[in-house]
């Protein structure tokens, strides 16, 4: 039934987070499920579902199946590998609700884990992989066309092109994160951040700076979804009144913008639509916002503001603290720290639990979004304390 919950996040935990070499991918993962469960006040053995997640650029030995065993897990109702790139992490906690729903298990846990910095390695060189765009074997890599930073910057080239956007628009973008990211513990990036400190930001991709540019670190984040009937124990529910996924096609028109006609805006409708409610019904939103540019176009897909409005949204303030739509809380990917999708969805829970201490916003309706690639896969969830949006 419209805004009635679907299931309900039962647990939120963490490994540590690191910018330094250590702990491999499996032992952050197995750190983050036995603190989320602690979280809500579980015994691992509560626990009859596993679906995993890992960054696509890693193989799939670094977090297999057999990570049950590592847990002591008994038998499983549900185990899974979860692969749909950033979008992930949505698609882990919308995949474990659905099988709550059809009785399928009655306490998922859900894990992301990745350790992109290791010995000698720093997050850029491991990121800095070919990200197909063209369908021509090799194009990218010949061209030195490497990691996602030249594929967004082509997205920030053409809003500029098209809207009118200046580099100052992108960076009143990572000044509210940052102005979040102060008031976050967790936090990476808290040294308060100036326009002129952004402008003087090295070139990644132009015109993306530095400061435009997500912040990798090395950990794990863990979610336990439950029925709503059997709710968390030791912490506030967190429910889930809609979900949505929307994965871009092809088409073929001289009009199409690949750069903002993406799946967003579909996941965003089938969400909003599940939960019966609307845009403006939203309190605060956490995006999947790798770079300062996606996350402006964001707001235009997810119905904000009209397209090509972003920039202007941003640059009145609306995001940064005190503003009407509080935006990535936490610092989000650029300040906070960039665990992929888990980013944006373990800041939505603290928000929804009304646990962000000097951060916490209004909590009624909290959106919360994936993204994956070149912005071709999109995930949802609307998350709120109240058990009934009606």
């Amino acid at each position: 039934m419209t805004g009635h919950p679907i299931a309900a996040i039962t647990g939120l935990g963490f490994s540590a987070l690191s910018r330094k070499p250590g702990s491999s991918v499996r032992r952050l993962a197995c750190d983050a499920v036995r603190d989320a469960a602690a979280d809500g006040g579980l015994p691992l053995s509560s626990i009859d579902g596993l679906l995993l997640n890992r960054s696509p650029i890693e193989p799939f030995e670094t977090l297999p199946l057999s990570v049950r065993r590592d847990l002591g897990l008994g038998d499983l109702r549900l185990l899974a590998s979860i692969e749909g790139e950033g979008s992930s992490v949505v698609q882990m906690i919308q995949y474990a609700a659905l099988a709550i729903q059809a009785g399928m298990a009655e306490r998922v846990a859900c894990v992301f884990a990745d350790a992109p910095i290791t010995a000698n390695v720093n997050a850029g060189k491991t990121f800095a992989i070919a990200l197909p765009i063209t369908g021509i074997e090799d194009w990218e890599s010949e061209i030195g066309f490497l990691g996602a930073a030249p594929a967004f910057a082509l997205v920030a080239a053409r809003y500029m092109a098209l809207y009118g956007a200046t580099p100052e628009d992108f960076g009143n973008w990572a000044i509210a994160e940052r102005q979040w990211a102060m008031l976050n513990p967790r936090a990476f990036l808290k040294k308060p951040l100036s326009m002129d400190d952004y402008l003087a930001s090295r070139p990644i991709a132009r015109p993306l700076r530095m400061l435009d540019c997500a912040y990798p670190v090395n950990g794990a984040v863990a979610f336990i979804v439950g029925k709503v009937e059997v709710a968390a124990v030791a912490r506030p529910p967190v429910y889930i009144h809609g979900m949505g996924q929307g994965h871009s096609g092809c088409p073929a028109f001289s009009e199409h913008e690949p750069e903002f006609d993406n799946g967003a805006a579909m996941a965003g409708r089938i969400a909003y639509a599940m939960a019966g409610i609307g845009p403006v019904d939203v309190s605060s939103a956490q995006f999947y916002a790798p770079f300062s540019c996606a996350g402006i176009v964001a707001l235009e897909n997810y119905g904000f503001c009209k397209r090509g409005e972003g920039a202007g949204f941003v640059s009145a303030g609306n995001i940064a603290p005190g503003g009407t739509l509080p935006v990535n809380t936490g610092g989000g990917m650029l300040s906070g720290f960039y665990l992929q999708g888990a980013t944006s969805i373990c800041e939505a829970v603290i928000q929804t639990r009304g646990e962000g201490g000097q951060r916490q916003v209004t909590n009624d309706v909290v959106l919360a979004t994936g993204l994956g690639g070149r912005q071709e896969h999109h995930g949802a969830l609307i998350l709120s304390p109240h058990a009934s949006l009606t």
